[in-house]
């Protein structure tokens, strides 16, 4: 398990482009084959990415959270990004499209992901972050998700959100999930730029072609850095950073967080011309 310390807002200007994208940024989780987990020190949540093919993977020990097991203190959101695939808890199998989510809960023994073409695997990506309770693990479908239209067509921000884990379609402890899809002829995803005082938000960006980018921003309103991402990239907003980004092509991205509270509009808006 990778490990992602972060820094505080101060320390930002001394760094160049690479140690930014250290700090911040997650690469290559998705690799054929294999489990990828990386252990970041926002809020404590862990981000993983698994891409099984013509075999299963499974994990479950916790190890790498200081505890017997890795559900004894945590829950879990994955989302299928690729093709059609299967999860396992605990000798329950569930069946994943693309987009759909499973809800993994607390107490969990173990977990096994599998795909149901090894020549179109599934995606899975997973949030995890601590719980303080049990809740039952459930599948949420795409179609089951809350779907809000949000933005601007004459500012190219139109945009598609679709909650998953939210206290309005499947609860959760602390974390919430969901997924976002520009419009077409939109490139911007998150408008108006905004904090989350009282919480993290990690951004995973995919459906990119392979020519390509996101870029994103984050930093202090009155001091903003960038980041370029491709498909698969993750990105770890701290709740000090703004977060938006606008892409050279079509793409999609998995917004996970977890905080004080669950509250979606727990947010502070930042005015476009108060940017630096």
């Amino acid at each position: 398990m990778e490990q992602r310390y972060g820094a505080g807002p101060d320390q930002i200007d001394g760094m160049n482009t690479s140690q930014l994208r250290e700090n911040f940024m997650v690469e290559n989780l998705f690799t054929p084959g294999e489990i990828r987990f990386a252990y970041t020190h926002f809020d404590r949540m862990i981000v993983g990415g698994a891409v099984p093919l013509d075999g299963a993977l499974s994990f479950g020990g916790g190890e790498d959270v200081g505890t017997e097991l890795f559900f004894d203190a945590r829950e879990m959101g994955i989302a299928n990004l690729g093709g059609a695939g299967w999860i396992e808890v605990d000798g329950t199998r569930y069946e994943l499209a693309n987009r759909d989510v499973l809800y993994v809960g607390r107490g969990t023994k173990a977990v096994k992901l599998g795909s149901n073409d090894a020549a179109q695997p599934a995606w899975f990506y997973m949030n995890s972050v601590p719980a303080g309770q049990a809740i039952e693990t459930r599948l949420i479908t795409r179609a089951e998700s809350k779907i809000l239209e949000l933005g601007d067509a004459e500012k190219s921000n139109c945009r598609s959100l679709a909650m998953y884990i939210h206290p309005e379609v499947s609860p959760s402890c602390l974390l919430l999930m969901g997924i976002t899809d520009p419009a077409k002829g939109s490139v911007w995803n998150t408008m108006p730029p905004h904090l989350h005082e009282r919480r993290m938000e990690a951004y995973c960006y995919f459906d990119l072609s392979d020519e390509d980018r996101v870029m994103h921003f984050m930093g202090r309103p009155d001091n903003t850095r960038h980041l370029v991402v491709a498909n698969g990239d993750i990105v770890l907003s701290p709740a000090w950073s703004i977060h938006m980004g606008a892409g050279t092509g079509p793409y999609g991205f998995v917004w996970g967080m977890t905080g004080e509270n669950q509250a979606y509009t727990d947010v502070s808006p930042v005015a476009i011309k108060e940017l630096r």
